[in-house]
């Protein structure tokens, strides 16, 4: 087994038009007569010998174009279970995950670390090939021999039967072309009228697909996949993406309903960033680590709460591999209101109104202190990112006023566009906020914890939603000011990356000494986070209002008394765990009035 990984980008390669074989030239093993790096005579690109590299690392740092990385791989690997052809992707792991009917299984992990690709694998989309480029046995002989006596065998034997019945709903929602101009009536003529009811599809029905929202058409493309009731085996890929609070709690419950449902129950794999979905939603927790885009391991199936708390925890016993330096920790209470309350403001406002093309908007007067995190939470629709523009001077409130009208502003909006900017390098859209930025060290306290180094001389408009959300806050938050309102920055962020944007959000505030507005839908996002909340209520796109800033003991319980959810604190991690509705937990919180922190 190869002690380590070397990973080709052959995208960035120019050899040899405009590289001439540095990387062969530097490496040692070559100078000594192996043939560790050598040319493809067919693309005229590289291939690395993993068994004879030595990890010196010369040819990475000879590389004028970033095409080379070599990666030490942990002792407790064997063999993977994929591989994407010679110096790519590798996933490793002791098995795979199998379908248990009537069960909920999540998958969690970084992004680039293999959960799609698992997906793909026990869809039937993609045969695993155990890292051989050919064997005596094809396609699904192959895992059906190497599985011999594990569950996951039998569902080789009915992908290669044909007799598996797979529905999916995929990580990125795109509308074809030729359906733009279809109703979402038409579009879901053959759901279910239940599922459709359930969906709350109705009020939608007369809208065409190209008007609906990003919430929206994902609720419509988790009801296709759902009304598929022929189906044995359900995969739902980020469903909680562009959903609200409330809405990511329903879909929680209909997945799991949708696990129990029929004679013969169903097998319901989720894969999921947001982990009070995830802890709501499923049974078993599968993980994921290693180096994204470079090497992923998949775990063996855990308890939901042994998993969450694992992945948290950055070891796993049963593979013997730490895959995160530090543990993650929640607070078990609310911040202290007192230490808070002697802070002087960076902005007053008094009660603000707005209307809006039959919307109707109401706040409470409030502050936002200095050295403080406000989190915003409500349903779409309800106006928070109304209320946002308007300290950002956007727009002018119909009544009431910001009483610091010249304060500084950092403003993130919720919809990020490289329009105008799409060939521009990152390190160009960055380097005024960089230069802004004299009391940071961009490369210790911005590039390293938001993992920025390798995007630097990337396109704007080549970057992921992931990819451009971390240079968007890393620009808005480098900059000197007194606010910094940021509108959901974890959307498109993998559960590591939120942590880190987390982190470093609190990082440069308390650096600073400013304040900070966050709109998100992540309420795990958001309790790491906030020390205060403004909560908004109401009927959406009707007519809403907002109260706060919050303590935040006092904003969630208000906040979540009207969802009529109960959260208790995990005695490991402390992070927040969904009580199961009428359980004794959740029916001793809603008594006490406690429906997030533990009682005083």
């Amino acid at each position: 087994m190869a002690k380590r990984i070397a990973i080709v980008r052959l995208e960035k390669c120019k050899a040899p038009k405009d590289c001439p074989y540095l990387c062969i030239r530097a490496c040692p093993p070559v100078r000594a007569g192996k043939s560790t790096i050598v040319e493809n005579k067919e693309t005229g690109k590289i291939i690395i010998e993993e068994e004879t590299c030595i990890g010196c690392g010369l040819c990475v740092k000879k590389c004028p174009f970033d095409a080379i990385t070599i990666i030490n791989l942990p002792e407790a690997l064997s063999e993977p279970l994929h591989r994407f052809g010679r110096n790519s992707f590798a996933l490793y792991g002791k098995t795979l995950p199998y379908p248990e009917k009537g069960k909920v299984t999540g998958f969690l992990g970084p992004n680039g670390c293999g959960k799609t690709t698992v997906v793909s694998i026990l869809a039937g989309g993609l045969v695993p090939n155990f890292g051989e480029e050919s064997g005596e046995e094809e396609g699904f002989d192959r895992a059906i021999k190497r599985f011999s006596g594990q569950e996951i065998q039998k569902h080789f034997k009915s992908l290669k039967a044909g007799g598996a019945k797979i529905s999916v709903k995929p990580q990125q929602i795109a509308i074809p072309s030729g359906a733009r101009e279809m109703t979402v009536g038409e579009a879901t003529s053959k759901i279910d009228r239940a599922v459709f009811n359930e969906f709350n599809l109705g009020p939608i029905s007369s809208r065409k697909l190209s008007e609906l929202s990003g919430g929206e058409l994902q609720r419509i493309a988790i009801a296709l996949a759902y009304s598929k009731s022929d189906s044995d085996l359900y995969f739902f890929d980020e469903p909680s993406s562009f959903l609200d609070i409330k809405e990511r709690i329903r879909s929680a419950k209909r997945l799991r309903a949708l696990a129990e449902s029929g004679e013969g129950k169903k097998a319901v794999f989720l894969v999921e960033h947001d982990l009070t979905f995830l802890d709501s939603a499923s049974d078993n927790v599968i993980l994921f680590y290693g180096e994204p885009s470079i090497y992923g391991v998949v775990s063996i199936p855990k308890t939901q709460r042994v998993g969450i708390n694992t992945y948290l925890s950055g070891f796993s016993r049963d593979e013997n591999i730490r895959f995160r330096a530090g543990e993650i920790k929640f607070s078990e209470r609310a911040p202290i209101e007192e230490l808070s309350s002697k802070r002087g403001a960076v902005q007053e406002f008094s009660k603000l109104e707005k209307r809006l093309a039959g919307f109707s908007l109401s706040v409470e007067g409030g502050k936002i202190k200095k050295g403080e995190v406000v989190g915003v939470v409500g349903e779409n629709g309800t106006g928070k990112t109304t209320f946002v523009r308007i300290l950002a001077g956007e727009i002018a409130p119909d009544s009431g006023e910001l009483m610091k009208k010249s304060a500084k502003l950092s403003y993130k909006p919720q919809q990020i566009t490289v329009q105008g900017i799409s060939e521009e390098t990152v390190h160009g859209y960055l380097l005024p906020s960089i230069s802004e930025a004299d009391d940071l060290n961009f490369e210790s306290e911005v590039a390293e914890p938001l993992n920025l180094r390798i995007l630097l001389q990337k396109k704007m408009g080549e970057l992921s939603g992931g990819e451009l959300q971390r240079v968007f806050v890393a620009g808005a938050m480098m900059k000197k000011a007194e606010i910094y309102l940021l509108d959901e920055p974890s959307a498109f962020l993998d559960v590591e990356q939120r942590l880190e944007i987390a982190k470093f959000i609190k990082r440069i505030n308390e650096k600073r000494g400013a304040g900070v507005l966050v709109v998100d839908h992540d309420i795990l996002f958001i309790d790491y986070l906030s020390d205060s909340l403004v909560v908004f209520q109401g009927e959406p796109a009707v007519s809403t209002t907002a109260v706060g800033p919050l303590p935040m003991r006092d904003g969630m319980n208000l906040f979540l008394s009207d969802l009529s959810v109960t959260f208790r604190r995990d005695p490991d991690s402390k992070r927040p765990r969904a009580n199961k509705p009428e359980s004794r937990l959740d029916r001793e919180q809603k008594g006490a009035g406690e429906y997030y922190y533990t009682p005083l």
